[in-house]
C-alpha cells in the first residue's frame, strides 16, 4: 500500500514551484506576449486532477484507473466524473480493491454525462487571464472519427462547460476541433504541438498552419508556436504530442528515440524518423532536447508496442507513468523520469489495456492548475 504523501509532498514540491513561479515572472516580463493570458505548465502547483471513470465498452480500464486513483489521491484532490450511479459503485469497488478508501476527503465525485475515459482530450483547457482561471472548451469530435462512427462524443464535447458550471469558472467555447493531448506548454511563452492533429481535414477542413498559429497565440497568450509534423503508422489520433515530446522545464523538451531494441528503428521512415525530425524541429526553435530511448518492445494480446513512457502525468510532488508489465523496462524508465523531475516521487503502473487502445496515463487525466 502506498504511504500517504499528501503533506510531505507539499513541502517537497513547494520550493521548486516557487522558484519556477519567479522564473516564469522574470521571463514573462522580458517578452511581449501581446496578451495577459497564460497556460500554466503541468509541473506548476495544481488545484486538482480530473478523471472520467470508464464505463460500457471501456470497463476493462477500471483496474488501471483504480491504481491511478490510489496514487493521485495521496498527493492532491482527485475529481472523478461518473456517468451513472452504477458506474460510481463499480468505481468505488475497484478503488477499495487497491486498499484505498473511496470516501477519503481528497476524492470528490461528480455526476456529469460523458461518453469515454479520455479526459485529457475532451476535457477543459485551463487558461489564466487577468489573474483569474478560465476554461476553454475546444470542439471535440472523437479524434476526427478515426476510431469509427459508432464512437459517441456529444456528451464529451459538453464536459468542459459542465465543469465550468460546477466550479463557477467562466467558459469560452472555441470553434476549433482539437484535443489537449496535442498541447504541450512551457508555462511561459510557448506551445508545442503536432500540426498533423490540428490540421487533420477530418477535424478542421481547410485549416492552414498560418491560421492555426494565429489562433493558438490568441487563445493561449503565447508568443511562440512550435509545430512538429507527422505520425507513426497506426496512430489513429494522428500523433498527439504527449506521446513523444514533453516539456520538463521552460527551456527543455524530452523527445522519444528509437533504438536497436525497440520495434521502431532510427531512420525507418516511420516512428523513428518522425521522432528524429521532431527533435530537430524543437532544437531549431532554441530548446534543449533530451532524447528518451525506447529500450524494448512488449507484446500484449495481438499487438506489439514500443516501450515508450513519455505519456506521463506530472502532479503535486509526483509523476505517474504508464508501464508495460516488463520489470526491467519499467524500472529503467522510472530511473530516467526521476532524473527529469528531481524531488518528485515517480510511479510506473501497469496500463497495458490503455496502451492497447491507443493511450496512457496522461491521456486519461486532466490537470487543473492552482492560482
Amino acid at each position: 500500500m502506498i504511504p500517504d504523501k499528501s503533506f510531505t509532498a507539499i513541502f517537497r514540491f513547494a520550493f521548486p514551484a516557487l522558484l519556477l513561479t519567479i522564473a516564469v515572472n522574470m521571463v514573462s516580463n522580458s517578452i511581449d506576449t501581446g496578451s495577459a493570458k497564460r497556460v500554466p505548465a503541468e509541473w506548476e502547483p495544481q488545484e486538482a486532477i480530473w478523471l472520467q471513470w470508464p464505463s460500457d465498452f471501456e470497463r476493462v480500464f477500471q483496474p488501471a484507473f483504480a491504481r491511478m486513483t490510489a496514487i493521485i489521491s495521496r498527493y492532491e484532490t482527485l475529481n472523478i466524473v461518473f456517468d451513472s450511479e452504477s458506474d460510481r459503485e463499480q468505481a468505488r469497488d475497484a478503488i477499495a480493491d487497491t486498499g484505498t478508501d473511496p470516501d477519503r476527503a481528497s476524492i470528490q465525485w461528480l455526476q456529469i454525462p460523458n461518453d469515454s475515459a479520455w479526459m485529457r482530450d475532451n476535457g477543459p483547457v485551463y487558461v489564466v487571464e487577468g489573474g483569474e482561471l478560465r476554461i476553454q472548451n475546444w470542439e471535440f469530435n472523437a479524434w476526427g472519427g478515426a476510431f469509427g462512427s459508432h464512437i459517441s462524443f456529444d456528451q464529451d464535447n459538453r464536459v468542459p462547460s459542465h465543469i465550468g458550471e460546477q466550479l463557477g469558472i467562466p467558459v469560452e467555447i472555441v470553434d476549433i476541433v482539437h484535443e489537449r493531448g496535442n498541447l504541450e506548454f512551457n508555462g511561459v511563452d510557448t506551445v508545442l504541438l503536432n500540426w498533423s492533429t490540428i490540421g487533420d481535414p477530418a477535424r478542421n477542413p481547410g485549416y492552414t498552419r498560418d491560421r492555426a498559429e494565429a489562433d493558438l497565440k490568441a487563445h493561449f497568450g503565447v508568443s511562440r508556436v512550435v509545430m512538429v509534423e507527422g505520425y507513426a503508422r497506426g496512430e489513429l489520433t494522428r500523433g498527439h504530442i504527449d506521446g513523444f515530446a514533453r516539456f520538463i522545464a521552460p527551456d527543455t523538451v524530452v523527445v522519444a528515440q528509437c533504438t536497436a531494441e525497440s520495434r521502431c528503428r532510427p531512420g525507418d521512415g516511420d516512428a523513428g524518423s518522425l521522432y528524429d525530425k521532431a527533435a530537430a524541429t524543437v532544437a531549431a526553435a532554441g530548446f534543449e532536447v533530451i532524447r528518451d530511448p525506447i529500450l524494448g518492445q512488449v507484446e500484449y494480446r495481438d499487438k506489439i508496442f514500443n516501450a515508450k513512457y513519455l505519456n506521463w502525468l506530472v502532479g503535486n510532488g509526483f509523476v505517474l507513468a504508464g508501464g508495460f508489465g516488463n520489470e526491467a523496462l519499467d524500472t529503467a524508465a522510472k530511473k530516467r523520469i526521476e532524473g527529469y523531475f528531481p524531488g518528485r516521487d515517480v510511479y510506473v503502473i501497469d496500463i497495458l489495456e490503455s496502451w492497447y487502445d491507443g493511450g496512457g496515463v496522461h491521456c486519461h487525466t486532466n490537470d487543473q492548475p492552482a492560482i
